[in-house]
């Protein structure tokens, strides 16, 4: 039980533990539309009558990229980013239940699911080219929402400050705070030993690229993205509480980070999920969903 509650508290760091277990149907087709992201300008998604999964080219890597549901002009593709060590089947339910009235894709980032292994440590910027790789691909010229969790939602609001042109609308569910290691330290005291000590050496380990995706994402400010909708929504199960002395503390700095992220945009509304724990998504899909229907709805107007 202690080693359960230990990874579920890791999770939230960004050293999750496996997906729900959700699984999704796969059509794995290696080199599908290799080499269309050559061209920097696609005017029609290359991937629009997908309905499953393929894999495609870009930057050199192959990259597993899931689609589902049809694209209706004037309204936003949804792009789906996961936590850290989840991947494309542990969205999967959350994708169909979306796709009922949206377009929505999804992909496993370098180091994720079936997509290739990063060759060293990759930093936000080298990240930020494979998702703009799949946008050319999966919305071309259509505006974007997307919708990360945990990890994949830190990756999404650094990246839409500097693409303001294509993602119009954030949803970040239980984003890793943008000022992780710092958090954690301000807790933690370096003198800690056992499992919190523990907590505290190895997610200044994961920051720094020590993780399944190579990923490193150093503490840094948040960087606004203008007045784009975007809903913030954090945990409300308080299960970090697992450290009797510092669970508190690391609840409190985890709603500080989630604050932080509603700076992101003067269009922004924080909530909590009640019952929830980390992946929201699964524990309340419910509000999930009804987060990217008035997000999407905002962008559509």
């Amino acid at each position: 039980m202690a080693r359960i509650i230990r990874k579920t508290a890791l999770a939230a760091l960004c050293i999750t533990a496996v997906g729900a277990g959700l699984v999704a149907c796969e059509d794995d087709d290696e080199g599908f539309l290799d080499g269309l992201d050559d061209n920097p300008s696609v005017s029609k998604p290359a991937l629009d009558g997908l309905s499953g999964t393929k894999k495609i080219s870009i930057q050199g890597s192959s990259v597993n990229v899931a689609c589902s549901g049809s694209r209706t002009d004037g309204k936003p593709v949804v792009v789906v980013l996961a936590g850290l060590d989840d991947d494309l089947t542990t969205t999967a339910a959350f994708r169909k239940t979306l796709s009922a009235q949206h377009r929505v894709c999804s992909f496993d980032r370098l180091g994720q699911g079936k997509s290739d292994k990063p060759a060293g440590v990759q930093s936000l910027a080298a990240g930020g080219k494979i998702l703009t790789g799949v946008l050319d691909q999966v919305a071309g010229d259509t505006p974007v929402v997307l919708a990360g969790h945990s990890l994949g939602g830190l990756v999404a609001a650094r990246y839409a400050p500097d693409h303001q042109d294509r993602v119009k609308g954030l949803v970040l569910l239980d984003a890793t705070s943008p000022t992780t290691s710092g958090d954690i330290e301000k807790v933690i005291p370096a003198s800690a030993t056992g499992q919190s000590g523990d907590l505290r050496a190895q997610t200044a380990q994961v920051a720094k690229g020590q993780n399944s995706e190579k990923l490193a994402f150093p503490d840094a400010e948040v960087r606004p993205a203008g007045d784009i909708p975007v809903e913030v929504i954090q945990h409300g199960t308080k299960y970090l509480g697992a450290f009797p002395a510092y669970g508190s503390g690391l609840e409190k700095v985890w709603a500080e980070g989630q604050r932080k992220w509603a700076g992101i945009s003067s269009n922004s509304k924080l909530s909590t999920a009640a019952g929830s724990a980390h992946h929201i998504y699964v524990d309340r899909a419910d509000l999930a969903v009804k987060a990217v229907q008035r997000v999407t709805a905002q962008v559509t107007q």
